[in-house]
């Protein structure tokens, strides 16, 4: 194979003994190996492939564990009871072990259009492909040569043939073939590699990354429903910053959020701080093994956009709430197109938004309402990303967070019954608050105490 052109698709092996590479059946799931080793049984070959031999390689553990044989998706099923077969585009196999799927997919073939098998491609992209064929032309067929290299549980080797070995100890991810085709066959491959470089802290080598401004409004066309689930293995997965800096880096931003490239172009300091912060703090939660949802992701991302067109419309004399609510649902309404956010995301955003500018009305009623809102907490860690807007911006975060720690007839007294902004007020501090002995309620009969 033509190693450094990327464009010729003959596979040259290469096996590495079990003596000479780090992966252990230690660090492989039972489930996996149940699967591995009923399919060597019943005398299919049977790999361990992709992203686990890859992560296994570089000593990561692995979330997902796939596995790739020569047995047909009906052939797998008849070994495994608990195995259900699935999809269109790409026929599987999904063994269950209770929380546990083992997807096992068929060797891919090259087999052309119209030949036999079952192959659809429209506008040089693939819309289904059920070809079978050998372990060397399903190398070939997948997208980095990096994913492309098979654990045998035979004899516990590694089969390398498109040079992933390499590419793994150059720290570079090069496609398999042109990548013009292959961007046009499934154009969030660009998005995997944007994705996949961030992850593992690698560069995108120089010939797969350059067809990304001409091919990036081909991920127009992609199912905004996948489009999402990629979005949330970029952003909900730990390297949330990192995959953001590379969608910039790379140039595709502006294909997946349009609205926030759009923002981020107009130059705002304050609004990069809170996006790059909100994608730090959801990382940190991450490693943490905290929750995190991607309504705050989102709602963080397209910011910026709301914003803005909140402003526009509240200047041209929309009263607030309504300019609120329109300014997020067109922005909203845009993201979709391109990313199929769920309602019961968008709902959680839009109430994000429309309670930052409640924070400024520090009226006692309004802020005791405010505070039983729930959304409250999501909106006031919100409004703490906002500190960089200005001094008051900060103050006013500074203030929220001393009376949140106030008890409530404290604060009730800090607080003006209506009537302008109490923010710039002191406020006593929760030390500040004086007690006072509670009298014992005498008993019917009894006979008051001496003084």
């Amino acid at each position: 194979m033509n190693l450094e052109s990327g464009t010729d698709l003959t596979p040259a092996l290469r096996i590495v003994p079990r003596d000479q590479h780090i992966i252990s059946r230690k660090n492989i799931s039972k489930a996996a190996l149940r699967v591995l080793y009923r399919l060597n049984e019943a005398g299919y070959a049977a790999y361990l492939v992709g992203g686990a031999v890859r992560d296994l390689l570089l000593g990561v553990q692995p979330k997902d564990f796939d596995v790739a044989t020569d047995a047909t998706p009906d052939e797998v099923k008849k070994l495994f009871r608990n195995c259900r077969l699935i999809g269109r585009r790409f026929r599987l196999a999904h063994v269950v072990f209770g929380p546990e799927i083992i997807e096992v997919a068929t060797f891919r073939g090259l087999g052309e259009e119209g030949g036999e098998g079952d192959r659809h491609i429209v506008d040089g992209r693939i819309v289904r492909d059920n070809i079978w064929g050998t372990i060397e032309e399903d190398a070939i067929r997948r997208d980095f040569r990096v994913n492309a290299m098979y654990y045998d549980i035979s004899d516990f080797s590694l089969r390398d043939y498109v040079g992933g070995m390499r590419d793994l100890h150059d720290r570079v991810l090069r496609l398999i073939g042109d990548p013009v085709v292959r961007y046009q066959e499934d154009p969030v491959r660009m998005l995997r590699a944007a994705r996949l470089a961030a992850k593992l802290d690698m560069r995108i080598d120089a010939t797969a990354m350059a067809p990304f401004e001409s091919l990036g409004p081909l991920l127009a066309d992609a199912a905004p429903a996948r489009l999402f689930d990629e979005s949330l293995k970029m952003f909900l997965s730990g390297n949330g910053l990192k995959s953001f800096r590379m969608l910039e880096q790379c140039g595709l931003l502006k294909f997946l959020f349009p609205a926030t490239a759009r923002a981020l172009k107009r130059g705002d300091v304050a609004l990069r701080s809170l996006v790059e912060q909100g994608l730090a703090n959801t990382d940190a939660r991450i490693v943490e093994g905290k929750s995190v949802t991607p309504a705050f992701l989102f709602a963080v991302l397209l910011w910026g956009e709301v914003r803005d067109l909140a402003s526009h419309l509240i200047a041209r004399g929309e009263e607030g709430n309504q300019a609120w609510a329109r300014a997020a649902a067109q922005v909203v309404g845009e993201q979709c197109q391109r990313v199929a956010i769920p309602r019961r995301f968008t709902f959680t955003m839009e109430e994000i938004w429309s309670l930052q500018p409640r924070f400024e009305q520090v009226q006692r009623k309004r802020v005791f309402r405010l505070m039983t809102h729930p959304r409250f907490r999501a909106a006031f860690d919100f409004l703490l990303l906002r500190a960089d807007e200005s001094p008051a911006m900060r103050e006013l975060g500074h203030w929220w967070a001393h009376a949140q720690q106030l008890p409530q007839d404290v604060l009730a007294a800090a607080l003006p019954a209506g009537g302008g902004s109490a923010a710039s007020e002191p406020m006593p501090t929760p030390a500040a608050r004086k007690t006072r002995a509670r009298k014992r309620r005498r008993k019917p009969g009894e006979k008051p105490g001496p003084m």
